[in-house]
Order: structure tokens, then sequence, then C-alpha cells
């Protein structure tokens, strides 16, 4: 039987206005290359003893999941799949402090149990009850595309029929000097560095009828490429890749609206989605997204969750746009979403308008 895979729903909390999606008709715009995600007031949603006990990056990975569980009706996923670059950065960071400053005595115990990767999928299965599959995958610029890619396939394999994938990141202002030296961030003003913290809910057609509220796209297909360190570009693979991508999903290349991609504003960056481009997706409608969410190692989830609000709400805002000359888009079918990090690993994910 065929599975069909759905995002039921969304939250996020970034740079731009949490948990809304505002951004589409209202984005925020910044200058500075360091900007901290805008939180909400976490005393509406959680005990005070919560608020005071998790770090930040937890309690925006637990408010998020909160919010698309409680939107879809699902309060007990099937598997809890998180994508992290960077884990729980600030906590790890206060613990090392401590122990340097500190030695081996008076050390907080907490920074050091809210420092590991796999804190946060834990802390939301706690949270939730749940006892089933938990994952976290660290694979820095790929991590949320490698969290997605295992839900899809144990959803596509009948293994399981809901998953709550995450892709969540801090950036703390010491770990933000070091990149800016390196010139990863903060040299032009698209390449400001952001935090993410972004929840999905997926599921099949089976649970489809349970969700509460309009779906927001399906997903089509995800497909993963590594190609090793290299100093060219590898455009038959990707070519290889994409063929069978669309042949998997049933839909021509003359369907795709748009691609969204993860230009940031770095020449050694964008250098390579423009000539991926022009090669594979000609004449085809750029979108971007890190001008409005920043850099960031899950930053990709951002970009998945862009895209699905543009198909759900059937329309593609004009700054969106790689070309600032481009109108505000309507009744869109398809959008390809494409994220390459340091030409080593690629990604497609083919999204689809649920058409309801």
């Amino acid at each position: 039987m065929k599975k069909d895979i759905y995002i039921l729903d969304a939250k996020q909390i970034s740079v731009q206005s949490p948990l809304v999606d505002d951004w589409m008709d209202n984005p925020l715009s910044y200058q500075e290359p360091y900007i901290r995600a805008i939180d909400p007031d976490y005393k509406q949603y959680f005990e005070p003893n919560t608020v005071r006990r998790l770090g930040k990056i937890l309690k925006r990975a637990l408010l998020t999941s909160r919010q698309v569980m409680e939107a879809t009706g699902i309060s007990n996923p099937d598997a809890i799949i998180t994508g992290t670059g960077l884990g729980c950065l600030e906590n790890s960071e206060l613990f090392l402090e401590a122990l340097l400053r500190d030695g081996e005595t008076l050390l907080k115990p907490t920074h050091f149990m809210q420092s590991t990767h796999n804190t946060i999928g834990s802390l939301i299965a706690i949270d939730a009850h749940c006892h089933g599959y938990n994952s976290t995958y660290v694979h820095k610029g790929i991590s949320f595309e490698s969290a997605l890619l295992d839900a899809y396939m144990q959803l596509k394999n009948g293994q399981i029929q809901t998953a709550l994938v995450g892709a969540h990141d801090e950036m703390t202002p010491k770990y933000f000097t070091w990149l800016q030296r390196i010139g990863y961030l903060g040299n032009t003003k698209d390449s400001f560095s952001g935090e993410t913290a972004v929840s999905l809910m997926l599921g099949t057609t089976s649970v489809e009828v349970r969700c509460t509220l309009p779906l927001l796209c399906q997903i089509k297909g995800v497909e993963m490429l590594y190609v090793g360190a290299r100093h060219a570009l590898p455009l038959l693979p990707l070519q290889t890749m994409l063929t069978h991508l669309l042949e998997q999903a049933q839909c021509s290349l003359d369907e795709i609206d748009a691609v969204m991609i993860g230009a940031n504003g770095l020449p050694t960056n964008d250098q390579i989605y423009t000539e991926v481009c022009r090669a594979l997706f000609p004449n085809k409608k750029m979108l971007r997204y890190k001008h409005l969410f920043g850099e960031s190692y899950t930053a990709p989830g951002l970009g998945a969750y862009a895209a699905a609000t543009c198909l759900h709400q059937q329309c593609i805002p004009a700054h969106l746009f790689v070309n600032i000359d481009e109108k505000e888009q309507k009744k869109v079918k398809n959008i390809l979403f494409y994220n390459q990090f340091e030409n080593k690993n690629h990604t497609l994910i083919l999204l689809s308008s649920c058409g309801k």
C-alpha cells in the first residue's frame, strides 16, 4: 500500500516573531552580524521551576514540540527524531568554564546534565511520556536532513505512523566570534548568525484524519548525496539524484514552481548554488530564506518550514525570491528544497501542496 507522507504542522522560534508566520507578510530585517532568537514569554507556557531549570535551547525545543503536538492532536508520536549541529552549546560552555575556573569543585550538575546533544530529544520524550524510537543526528550542516530522512524512511516502510522531527541550535557570543574569525559568518549583510528551533509533526495517510488542522504539505521525496572532499561540483551525481527523486515522486521538472536554496551571502557558499541551479534548474525561480532566519547548522529546518508554509498558504512572498524583481506568486504546487554543505553533502527535498 502506497503511503503518502505529510507535514501535519510546524512551529518555529527564531530571529523572526516566534510561534507565528508573521515573516510571510511582515518580516523582520537585521543589519547586525550576530542575532539571537526572539524568545516568547515562557512563563505563559511553563511552570516557574521549568523556566528556571532549562536552558534556552531546551525551552525552545520543548515549547515548539508541545505546540505541534497540541495543534495536531498527536500527544504521543511514534518517534522523536532530532537534528542539531551544536547541541546544548551554552550549557556546555558554562560547565567547561566552571571546570577551568573552580577545578572539580562547586560544579553545577544541571549544566553537565543539559550539555549533551541528545538532551533535547530526551527532554521532549520525558515531557510527552513517549517510549518509542528516539534518535539525535549531529552532522553539522546536514543534521536536520538526516533526521528528516530517518523519519521519512520509517514512515514509508510502515514502521511508524507519526514522527516529531526537530531542528535545534543556539549561537553563543564566543562561538560566533570563532566562526567570524574563520570567515564562516558575519562578513556580509546576509550572512548573519541565527538560532534555530523548529519542530515538525510528520504523519502518513492513515493519521491524516486525526489532524485537527489543515495539513501543511506533502513530502514527496528526500534524497541525500555525499561526495567527500572535492573541488569540482558533482553535477552528474546530482543530476542522477534529481532524476531519481522526480521519478519516485512521479513529478516532472516542469511541474516545479520554485527551488528553495541556502544562499547566505558568502561567495564561497553561494557560488555553488549558482552553478548547480544554472545546470540542473534552468529558468526556475529561486527562493532563499537565510536572509530572514540567519545561518546556523540546522537552518535548513527553517528553510523546509518556510517552503511548507508557502505551500500551505498558496503564496510565495516577493521577499523570498532571489531575484528582487519577482512579484508575489500565488497557486504554488511544488517547491524543491536544495541544500549543500561545504560541497560535500547535497540534499533534495520535494514538497507538494495538499491541494485542500
